[in-house]
């Protein structure tokens, strides 16, 4: 095989607040076939996931693990296909598509059994970097079993429109739901009530402040909130627990208002606990990791309703893979419409 240049994001300096290509170092190298232990493919990248927790591993402090290394190529998701392989017990081929987690570097070395093959036939393969993908693992058992939605209970999401919120806003509608999507421009609401089906919309930036969107909410929602379903924080959180019923159960999926305000150092909100307690309300942390051995399960479930688009989904693709820092910043300015990926 003739040698390949490939080209790498480093992440070499930990971000303050937000984050941009000033935290990173493009390097460039090669990689070829000799390079290959048994066991072992080489993977041509073709589409990258942006995702918010990768800003929450560049914390300086210990998170759900350490906090992600200096110095080496920046961690994610990725897309691609195989161009070799060394390994005559596998049934996957040159050719194939493959899910894995080799960061941001063009072309990748995985082991055979840390790959997930998918089937472009059925449905397009940056699905498996979304709506049939880690966000979609999150928003599927983050509500099912964290949030335990019954027939006629009212949900409300914030972060609606994103690659996890526009998830779980569906599947809250199948499950009987009443669901009020929370977003951050017209557009994005517009998207949710239109192409979504979510029965009411808030556009938390004409409602900028917990009063606001307290009154607002208590508007909409004047039978109160069973189930909160968390992606944003702040003081769109601090109105929920004003008007959350008993036996609410709050999901704490992610906090993206805290990420580029200083993720070690979050605002601090009203003293909340004595609301739990007249309302015996349950708040719980999801991490996708959790339900990892449950991928199957989700996927059964989930990809017949993408497969009949009885589940809908936007994707926003940013074209170059030098435009990969400068993607995960734009995650914190709301510039996508759900699932955020870079194609090379």
């Amino acid at each position: 095989m003739t040698t390949l240049r490939n080209r790498q994001w480093i992440y070499t300096k930990r971000p303050e607040e937000i984050v941009d290509n000033s935290h990173y170092t493009m390097k460039e190298g090669t990689i070829s076939m000799s390079y290959l232990k048994p066991g072992e493919v080489l993977i041509k990248s073709e589409f990258f996931s942006i995702d918010p927790y990768m800003r929450i591993q560049q914390s300086n402090k210990n998170t759900w693990e350490s906090p992600h290394p200096l110095n080496i190529v920046q961690g994610g998701a990725v897309v691609g296909q195989i161009i070799a392989i060394n390994d005559s017990n596998t049934s996957l081929k040159i050719g194939d598509w493959v899910l894995s987690y080799t960061g941001w570097q063009e072309y990748a070395i995985a082991e055979v059994n840390s790959l997930r093959k998918l089937d472009p036939n059925q449905t397009s393969v940056t699905t498996a970097l979304g709506v049939l993908g880690m966000p979609a693992r999150i928003a599927y058992f983050g509500l099912i079993e964290a949030g335990k939605p019954k027939t006629g209970e009212t949900i409300v999401v914030s972060g609606a429109s994103g690659a996890v919120g526009q998830i779980v806003v569906q599947i809250a509608k199948l499950k009987g739901c009443k669901v009020v999507g929370i977003a951050g421009s017209d557009k994005k609401t517009k998207y949710l009530q239109d192409e979504l089906g979510v029965d009411a919309i808030i556009n938390y930036k004409k409602h900028p402040s917990a009063i606001e969107m307290k009154n607002e909410l208590s508007r909409i929602c004047p039978e109160g909130i069973d189930i909160y379903y968390d992606n944003v924080g702040g003081f769109i959180t601090d109105a929920i627990f004003e008007l959350i019923n008993i036996n609410a159960r709050i999901i704490i999926c992610g906090q993206i208002s805290q990420y580029s305000r200083g993720l070690d150092n979050p605002e601090l909100g009203p003293r909340f606990l004595h609301k739990l307690l007249y309302k015996r309300a349950t708040i719980q942390g999801v991490l996708a990791r959790d339900y990892n051995h449950k991928m199957d399960q989700m996927l059964k479930e989930m990809t017949p309703w993408v497969i009949s688009k009885s589940l809908k989904y936007k994707e926003t693709i940013i074209e170059g893979f030098e435009n990969l820092p400068s993607a995960l910043n734009m995650l914190f300015h709301g510039k996508n419409m759900g699932k955020l990926i870079v194609k090379v």
